[in-house]
């Protein structure tokens, strides 16, 4: 994943806490929650997984995959709530923050990391904050999800506004560095999501839109990187893409902004030109050299038969909408 990128989508300076610092036990609370989290539960059809063959293993593993569609389904008037309130936030100035620890928080860095490249926004609109920062990205980082304070800590670093939508990510629902960054968020008026596996728990009373499939106890007890972690990522696929669709970064559902940044995404531009306008592959290439590679004025120069310089003031009058400068509103009021 190129760095330029990653920039400023997390928190490279994150540090933790030595280890001789870090508590070695938790109050007696913490492991009544653990006792009530459905991650942490066993599953009945995988007690003999060590005694299985590869082709059960896999089997067992896809029939319980199957699961986590319909509990996302379940959740999609939460994940719509979601994706209006941050469609608000953003047009108001704001930004979308993910914030979570292991193997939520990569969920987190990887959809912020695809939002530039896939709809050509500025890595600042789209953030993730993991804890334990760069290093925790490919690599667990012992003890950085445990800190309350380095979640207030990271997120107050983003300067956050009242226009900012948190989305806390944490399977278990417990994880202090996301309630940390969450309950900052309350006290700057910033709207919270909580994206969980686990509703009954303390993420779930921060947030004000809660998220939360319900997948089942995991093949592997307790590893939220299989069932949990699927579930997060069609989350966050849905949240990104419908924000980024209604913010008119797609024209009809073609990646009309996205980053021509090697040989492979250059043709796909061509081909999305081309399709889009009903015009040939090599009247597309041309029209995208004389816009200076910028897909969206290349498709209305080819859809309205004009130059560069009438399209770009087009898009100008409309501030960027592409619909706007394609149809009937511009013969109207220009």
């Amino acid at each position: 994943m190129p760095q330029d990128i990653l920039l400023g989508l997390y928190n490279p300076g994150m540090t933790t806490r030595p280890k001789k610092q870090r508590r070695t036990g938790r109050p007696l609370i913490h492991h009544r929650l653990i006792e009530q989290r459905l991650t942490e539960q066993r599953n009945a059809a995988s007690r003999n997984l060590d005694g299985m063959t590869a082709m059960e293993i896999v089997r067992l593993m896809n029939r319980e995959d199957r699961k986590v569609a319909v509990g996302v389904g379940r959740e999609i008037p939460a994940i719509a709530r979601a994706v209006d309130a941050i469609v608000s936030g953003i047009r108001k100035g704001g930004r979308l923050i993910y914030v979570g620890a292991g193997s939520s928080g990569r969920m987190g860095v990887l959809d912020a990391a695809e939002c530039p490249p896939t709809f050509g926004t500025s890595p600042k609109l789209v953030q993730a904050l993991i804890a334990g920062g760069r290093r925790a990205i490919t690599r667990a980082v012992e003890g950085a999800e445990d800190s309350a304070r380095n979640g207030e800590r990271d997120l107050r670093a983003k300067k956050l506004t009242r226009n900012d939508v948190v989305v806390g990510i944490a399977a278990s629902g417990t994880t202090p560095y996301v309630l940390g960054a969450l309950k900052f968020a309350q006290k700057r008026c910033a709207t919270t999501v909580a994206v969980t596996s686990n509703l009954r728990m303390p993420v779930g009373r921060l947030a004000k839109i809660v998220i939360a499939p319900e997948v089942g106890p995991e093949v592997l007890t307790g590893s939220t990187r299989l069932k949990a972690g699927t579930s997060q990522k069609m989350v966050l696929n849905m949240l990104s893409t419908a924000v980024l669709a209604r913010l008119g970064h797609v024209y009809e559902n073609l990646m009309i902004d996205m980053m021509l940044t090697n040989e492979k995404l250059a043709e796909r531009a061509l081909r999305i030109l081309a399709e889009a306008s009903g015009k040939r592959v090599s009247s597309a290439e041309h029209a995208l050299r004389q816009a200076g590679h910028d897909m969206r004025m290349a498709l209305v120069m080819l859809k309205r038969g004009i130059g560069a310089a009438e399209a770009a003031k087009r898009l100008q009058a409309v501030r960027g909408d592409l619909r706007k400068a394609l149809g009937a509103y511009w013969r109207v009021t220009a």
